[in-house]
């Protein structure tokens, strides 16, 4: 892997030379990772010509990055600031705060100037490895869903359905949950953020379970909404359709050279046309939950190949419950056979 690490670094060289900014400065955590490949190394120092990193003792570095040993008291950043050496010292300044900027600048005599988001854009497309790791991720969270589908349900928390889904993932071989498990049954069905609590499930009762699995750091995200007894109700089977259907509607077009905002308005469209408001959203992953791009109405850009993301569409209906349903997906040209799901635990309405 020290090849494509290099590779990422020399690409963030070129950005920052195409900027007039002789070395960059990488402070924030998941940003260091992908340009190290470590998880110890705290801060990353890259010049037009050499990479260092500040790293705990004992931790080895990747070939091609000096480490440099941490000083007790001193921040890691302004310790690889002070060997910088150049006229212009690029920061990444939406991480560093007030404090650690001061100390950054005390320790140069470099001008500093801010890298904006410059790591993070480099991120957005993976390579093959990457998405070979988010694709065993999926798998992951798939094989827990699916093993729940086989248990009763009826009597058991939220959160106690929680808790098991993320240690059947953790059996399953992932680093463990992309994020807190959230369950919602009932009237707690189809929110978007629900925290999983005590309510019990009860026959007749909307789940919807959002649960991602984490391997390498590489994090997925998936939404299914099931219904528990012997058969829906009509409402439920109507709205579990039409959420179905838009959701449908939005991974059609995630395709490359597609804006981010198609997907939003094709599903928009299906449930404007059914006469429900709901919510349309998502948003890039990988070694974060939530990178770039972003989806939805009124963003702007192109959609390139090899981007993952997910899209999701949701309608709640208080008091009732609702529908959620998300996936997560890679960006493919449409002449590759279009988006790549990764998550791929059936959409239709069960009945547990």
């Amino acid at each position: 892997m020290a090849d494509v690490h290099r590779d990422r670094r020399d690409r963030l060289r070129a950005r920052c030379s195409a900027q007039g900014i002789d070395a960059a400065l990488v402070t924030r955590p998941v940003n260091v990772r992908w340009l190290t490949g470590s998880e110890a190394a705290r801060a990353l120092l890259v010049t037009r010509d050499a990479a260092s990193a500040v790293l705990p003792e004992g931790a080895v570095p990747e070939e091609g990055v000096e480490p440099l040993p941490a000083a007790a008291g001193v921040d890691p950043a302004a310790l690889l600031a002070a060997t910088a050496g150049t006229a212009t010292l690029g920061v990444e300044e939406h991480d560093l705060t007030v404090a650690r900027h001061r100390e950054v600048t005390a320790a140069t005599g470099a001008r500093l100037v801010d890298l904006g988001s410059a790591v993070e854009r480099l991120r957005e497309v993976k390579d093959e490895d990457e998405i070979s790791y988010l694709r065993i991720a999926g798998e992951m969270g798939d094989q827990a869903l699916g093993e729940l589908l086989e248990s009763i349900l009826v009597g058991r928390s939220e959160r106690h359905i929680a808790l098991e889904l993320e240690r059947r993932m953790i059996d399953h071989g992932a680093d463990g949950a992309a994020f807190p498990v959230r369950v919602g049954a009932g009237d707690h069905s189809g929110l978007p953020a629900h925290r999983s609590g005590d309510r019990r499930v009860e026959d007749g009762d909307f789940v919807t379970v959002a649960l991602g699995g984490c391997y390498r750091g590489y994090r997925t995200s998936a939404t299914r909404t099931f219904v528990v007894g012997l058969a829906p109700a009509e409402w439920q089977i109507e709205l579990h359709r039409q959420v179905f259907e838009a959701q449908r509607a939005a991974r059609e077009h995630l395709v490359a050279g597609a804006t981010p905002d198609d997907a939003a308005r094709a599903a928009r469209r299906v449930l404007d046309a059914a006469g429900q408001l709901g919510e349309v959203d998502g948003e890039g992953v990988g070694l974060e939950i939530a990178e770039a791009p972003h989806l939805g109405l009124q963003e702007l850009g192109k959609l390139d190949n090899r981007v993952p993301v997910t899209v999701a569409v949701g309608v709640h209906l208080p008091g009732r419950g609702g529908v959620r349903i998300e996936d997560t997906l890679v960006v493919r040209p449409s002449e590759d056979g279009g988006p790549e799901l990764l998550t791929i635990t059936t959409k239709e309405l069960l009945a547990l």
